[in-house]
């Protein structure tokens, strides 16, 4: 079943490569969406696949920004099957 998330991620995220990080683990698993740098220092992610391919690349991503993630919150979202690839955004 197709499900969407979004996570937003505080911390050390933005100004260290955090987003082109994603979109290169995006590659390694069937997910699609977007990520941005918020103005008050978060990132937001929103993503849409597998929940088992969504888990792996959460996964695979706060294991490559270990020590600069201090805290996510992940929300529940519908699938909307908008998404083709996976794009950074600003």
């Amino acid at each position: 079943m197709l499900r969407g998330r979004e996570i937003l991620f505080s911390g050390r995220v933005q100004g260290v490569g955090f987003r082109y990080t994603a979109k290169q683990l995006s590659r390694r698993f069937s997910v699609a969406g977007t990520i941005e740098n918020l103005s008050d220092g978060r990132v937001k992610l929103f993503i849409e696949g597998e929940l088992s391919q969504i888990d792996g690349f959460i996964e695979a991503l706060l294991e490559e920004n270990r020590g600069t993630v201090a805290d996510t919150e992940r929300i529940g979202k519908p699938y909307r099957g908008e998404f083709t690839g996976f794009e950074i955004i600003g």
